[in-house]
């Protein structure tokens, strides 16, 4: 059996990982040591890990996170009111498979993005289809395929995947068709698919921003039912790094 051949056929099917495995074993001697079983399991075991790390490094760049973020990236310091189990919990992304939401709030600066986008990059890690969205834009946007007619293209785009995160809620009051915009998107997403909101607003405020007294209902309602809530205090971690820088 010719092993270039072998290795060009692995390479023509895209079996990768088990190609790089192929060559592991030739490279170290195949032996009596080895065992046929045992090097089936090998070639198996490393065209898995290769399509896993492949599938997550496309999660990861759909995303299209605002920054890169992991868990163990996070500061849990006392002032800052995240509890470090609480956040240890959610790594099994228990709460997007019963399509629970995540509601973020603190002051300009805490890091409420970058828990989000943590949030979401275990979530790609877990095999989810996460999408990162700026609020503003995402408004903007919409209002523009209204207009052009791709609107119900870009919401279907919105609907694929299985948790978004609409970061910077609430910088500005919400006119008619924003409200409607956020309204279907929840209504589309209830109880099925999960949603992170970050906002430097407290709840108390989102009825006031929202606008529209009936809507802005709908709007909570959909939203706070199952929501977790993480409410970040402390000083902005941006003015802490120039004092340390």
């Amino acid at each position: 059996m010719n092993n270039d051949a072998t290795t060009q056929k692995m390479r023509t099917m895209k079996l990768f990982g088990m190609e790089r495995g192929f060559k592991a074993i030739l490279e170290k001697g195949i032996n009596q040591n080895f065992t046929t079983d045992e090097i089936i399991a090998h070639l198996i075991d490393a065209e898995y890990e290769d399509r896993t790390n492949r599938k997550i490094n496309r999660l990861l760049l759909n995303a299209n996170f605002r920054v890169k973020a992991g868990f163990q990236e996070i500061k849990y310091s006392k002032d800052r009111n995240i509890d470090k189990n609480m956040m240890l919990r959610y790594c099994d992304c228990n709460w997007i498979k019963q399509g629970e939401n995540m509601i973020i709030t603190g002051k300009t600066g805490v890091g409420k993005s970058f828990i989000a986008c943590a949030l979401g990059n275990q979530a790609c890690i877990n095999g989810f289809k996460v999408l990162y969205l700026n609020c503003l834009k995402l408004y903007s946007c919409l209002k523009l395929a209204k207009s052009d007619g791709s609107y119900f293209k870009e919401i279907s785009k919105i609907e694929k995947n299985d948790l978004i995160i609409l970061d910077d809620f609430g910088l500005e009051i919400m006119d008619s068709f924003s409200r409607l915009i956020l309204l279907e998107i929840l209504d589309d997403r209830y109880l099925k698919k999960s949603i992170i909101i970050t906002s430097q607003f407290p709840i108390k405020n989102w009825y006031e921003i929202i606008g529209d007294a009936t809507i802005a209902d709908a709007i909570c309602d959909r939203l706070f039912h199952t929501a977790h809530k993480i409410e970040i205090e402390g000083d902005s971690m941006r003015k802490k790094q120039q004092i340390d820088s």
